[in-house]
């Protein structure tokens, strides 16, 4: 690799197994990030075997291994379908999808992802895009705000926080995270500050890379790409992306909506292989944090 190796993967040997690697096959990436799941596919593929990788993250390219079998697509995972065919891919036999934030994202200040650095609000994932965090708190009106605080950060009173917010900027505008920290400081305890403040900061980068559509996209064009019996494994951090997931595995769509032929049968092309999602073990967690929220769901297309 070019670049120092900053990703610890989560779930790794555990996700490997989930796709049960063919020598010979042709895999997905669909969340590259620092490579170390991408590493741990190419350790188990033959020479013939191939791996494509997505990520939209430009500092993605600085992990790209020197391997003749990896190809790096820079483009958002939602793409899937297309950028296979325009790489000459038709199907493949397996998908694995990380999903969040890596580590490296997390632990550069000036990405403002974490709400550890005082630095800018901006969240982005393609930096080359107009839409950060300091222009949704600046420009969101209050029942914009309040429902993306709803619903993308689960907060139990995002009305709340969508009038501290609005108050706020009709002071000062919001630039660094701790203009966010302050403006909020009435509607957290010092207990509950870091859950709290982790929820805010989930809200507005999902809003930000608009992350729900894209896994939208992503997971219902997942059946089009995957060979018969192909595996998908898929790693969600927190529930609207779990809940996404399981709905895809257990209904056919991303909705939940079950669909039935004329005969009154299910109408699914997944075969859900976890029951229960699988999740770290203690030793792990205890090695890397971020894998406290894991949670892994594997399924077979029939």
């Amino acid at each position: 690799m070019t670049s120092v190796f900053y990703h610890r993967p989560v779930l790794l040997h555990q996700s490997l197994d989930g796709l049960d690697i063919k020598k010979t096959g042709i895999y997905v990436d669909a969340t590259f990030g620092g490579g170390g799941h991408s590493l741990g596919i190419l350790e188990r593929l033959g020479p013939e075997g191939r791996l494509i990788a997505f990520d939209r993250d430009p500092a993605a390219a600085n992990n790209v291994p020197e391997d003749s079998r990896f190809q790096l697509i820079p483009e958002n995972y939602s793409t899937l379908t297309d950028s296979l065919k325009h790489s000459g891919v038709m199907k493949v036999n397996g998908i694995l999808a990380d999903l969040g934030v890596s580590s490296h994202q997390f632990d550069t200040p000036e990405r403002g992802f974490s709400f550890r650095f005082k630095d800018k609000l901006d969240m982005r994932m393609e930096q080359s895009g107009d839409l950060d965090a300091s222009v949704v708190l600046n420009t969101y009106s209050y029942d914009a705000l309040k429902h993306m605080f709803k619903t993308l950060g689960e907060l139990k009173k995002p009305g709340l926080v969508a009038k501290k917010t609005v108050e706020w900027r009709s002071n000062s505008e919001f630039v660094l995270s701790s203009d966010l920290e302050n403006a909020l400081s009435s509607c957290y305890s010092q207990k509950d500050k870091a859950g709290f403040l982790a929820q805010v900061f989930q809200a507005l980068r999902i809003e930000v890379n608009d992350e729900l559509n894209a896994l939208d996209s992503f997971l219902n064009q997942a059946s089009g790409v995957l060979q018969t019996e192909g595996r998908m494994v898929v790693i969600s951090y927190h529930s609207l992306e779990d809940r996404k997931v399981k709905n895809l595995f257990r209904t056919g769509n991303t909705e939940g909506i079950e669909h039935k032929d004329f005969f009154g049968n299910k109408i699914n092309p997944w075969n859900s292989l976890t029951r229960k999602p699988v999740i770290p073990e203690e030793e792990e967690i205890k090695e890397n944090s971020r894998a406290r929220s894991a949670k892994m769901r594997v399924a077979e297309l029939k």
